[in-house]
């Protein structure tokens, strides 16, 4: 594909200014519930496709998940925010808000296609039958689907479905309950059965093959449901997963599914010769479920799903994009899934449409190999925690504020030695920018000029 000068239409408010090249072609890959342990060293056999991503490019020793469940870090991919701005803050909860700028949208008017394959779970899909968690016949409160948030083509679910055959429910055998959608009225009734990734593949590949044989750039964002519960494997999944039974072998059949998915995809770039100028992403939502290693493994790290503990928002971090990063790249700058609105939009010489808050960072400084500091924390909020990196540091606070602990990541990723006390003026400072960022969260919520 050229990379000629950018052809503008759209919005003039969001302007463009772009360096060479112009216009590489955007995938945003995630799976659903996958451990930081279930990548990388000592996981080949589950994940060889992702090991050789990340061989070829770019990979991030910390990287993390907005949140420690699903909704709120797929709404800080699209939107650059953390997920208390426009009210996801939970799973099943709220619904992407019109007036928040999503880049499907950007890119839509930077002259991309735009394509959402996947599990969506940031609204409803439909107003006119009982679908999934929260789709209902006339009910329109948290409507919200994908092409009304910039994707074009679409191929999305609004929650969870089985990782194999995926409109069966696994225990009943009847009708699982959860439809995929392509638009508005458009649901899908034919050719989905067998693997879910695959299916989830099939669509993605048609639309860039179409796409990329038109010469136009594009962007689509691949969310895979595996392996997410009910995790369900093909015979020829379970099988490379011997010393494994029950719901273990499952999951880890299913993620090898995904797995393979992953490389038909690299595959593909290959073939229709545009691997070379397309970053292609991949990171999970948040840490695994359950309590023990049956769901996925965290490798030591503390914590699971729905805790701000590492284990639960810490995740695998990959960017391929051969024309500017180069193979076998790491970097243990901490990075968070609100830096791929900022990145991806710096990279491309667009502006932000407004002064509204972003929580996200550029990182072309990580992208090119230099591994400056962050120039600013993250924070984390969810039920009764809140938590704030900034370097090696990490402060875990509960409820109001009354239990305070300080960890340093670089020597006790494990989180199992508190130094709030040895080292109390740096948890007082951090504890004082984390009471800022929270407070400024709590304004853009309340619908404030912060929004």
């Amino acid at each position: 594909m050229a990379l000629g000068a950018l052809s503008w239409s759209g919005d003039s408010a969001c302007r463009a200014i772009l360096p060479e090249p112009v216009r590489p072609n955007i995938i945003l890959v995630m799976a659903d519930d996958m451990g930081w342990g279930d990548f990388g060293e000592g996981a080949t056999t589950l994940t060889p496709q992702l090991d050789t991503m990340a061989a070829n490019g770019l990979s991030f020793t910390r990287f993390y998940a907005a949140a420690p469940v699903c909704s709120p870090t797929r709404g800080s991919v699209l939107t650059g925010r953390h997920p208390s701005r426009y009210g996801i803050t939970g799973a099943n909860t709220g619904h992407m808000p019109a007036d928040e700028h999503t880049l499907a949208e950007y890119l839509h008017e930077a002259g991309y296609a735009t394509g959402h394959f996947g599990k969506w779970h940031l609204g409803t899909l439909t107003t006119e039958k009982k679908d999934s968690n929260r789709g209902r016949k006339g009910k329109t409160k948290h409507y919200a689907p994908p092409w009304e948030h910039g994707f074009k083509v679409c191929f999305s679910t609004e929650a969870k479905v089985p990782t194999l055959d995926p409109m069966v429910d696994p225990k009943s055998g009847g009708v699982y309950g959860t439809a995929y959608w392509t638009g508005p009225k458009e649901e899908v009734l034919d050719d989905l059965k067998g693997d879910d990734s695959a299916l989830i593949m099939d669509r993605a590949l048609a639309f860039i093959a179409e796409v990329s044989d038109a010469g136009q750039p594009f962007f689509a964002v691949v969310w895979f449901h595996a392996p997410h519960r009910p995790v369900v494997a093909s015979e020829e999944h379970l099988a490379r997963h011997p010393d494994w039974k029950g719901e273990g072998q499952h999951y880890r059949g299913c993620l090898s599914a995904m797995d393979d998915q992953i490389g038909r995809l690299r595959a593909a770039l290959r073939e229709h010769e545009i691997a070379d100028e397309t970053m292609l992403w991949f990171c999970s939502d948040n840490g695994p479920e359950g309590k023990n290693e049956t769901l996925g493994t965290t490798s030591g790290l503390r914590g699971r799903k729905r805790s701000l503990h590492e284990g639960g928002v810490r995740v695998p971090g990959i960017l391929e994009w051969p024309e500017r990063v180069s193979a076998g790249t790491v970097t243990d700058v901490p990075a968070v899934t609100s830096d791929y609105l900022p990145t991806i939009l710096g990279a491309l010489g667009i502006e932000l449409r407004d002064e509204r808050p972003m929580d996200g960072l550029d990182l072309r400084a990580q992208l090119w190999g230099e591994d400056q500091e962050r120039s600013r924390g993250i924070g984390f909020c969810s039920a009764k925690e809140q938590t704030w990196i900034h370097g090696n540091y990490k402060i875990h606070v509960r409820g109001k504020g009354e239990l305070v602990r300080l960890y340093d990541l670089r020597s006790d990723p494990g989180e199992r030695d508190d130094l709030a006390q040895e080292d109390a003026e740096r948890a007082e400072r951090m504890r004082a920018a984390l009471v800022a960022w929270s407070s400024s969260c709590a304004l853009s919520a309340a619908g404030d000029d912060y929004r």
